[in-house]
């Protein structure tokens, strides 16, 4: 698991690159402070659990930000990773099993390949781009 962190904040966590080669057993890659959560888990054939649903709750929220995570299914996307004050601060490349997870700071992908499958999670609700997002300078090379 690689853990991007803030040049302008040190001890702030932007973004995760997750490998398919990272997951064994059940690993909680999201520290729980964030909004979007996610684990990975390997598991031997008849493992179960019991019958269960989720329960609405209530939030200490003010303030949320849309959190975003790219699982690739199939194919090969290059992830640019951008600060808080919007500078590229790194870029991976991820196949097919890796997943990348943008808690803040500014994201772009490049697909490379054709064929490419990728399931995108965001934190809701969704309450349309101009409420979402804001634009920033492309520093792709």
């Amino acid at each position: 698991m690689e853990l991007i962190y803030s040049k302008r904040k040190p001890e702030k966590l932007l973004h995760i690159i997750n490998r398919m080669d990272d997951i064994n057993g059940r690993t909680d890659v999201a520290p729980e402070s964030q909004f979007i959560q996610l684990a990975t888990l390997r598991m031997k054939k008849g493992k179960t659990f019991k019958p269960h649903k989720h329960i609405w709750k209530k939030s200490n929220n003010d303030e949320v930000i849309a959190q975003e995570s790219w699982v690739i299914v199939k194919g090969s996307v290059k992830v640019f990773m951008y600060d808080i004050d919007d500078t590229l601060i790194g870029q991976e490349v991820i196949r097919q099993g890796d997943c990348s997870i943008t808690f803040e700071g500014g994201h772009t992908y490049t697909i490379l390949e054709d064929d490419t499958v990728v399931y995108e999670y965001k934190t809701g609700p969704y309450t349309g781009q101009k409420n979402d997002k804001v634009f920033i300078e492309d520093q792709r090379e």
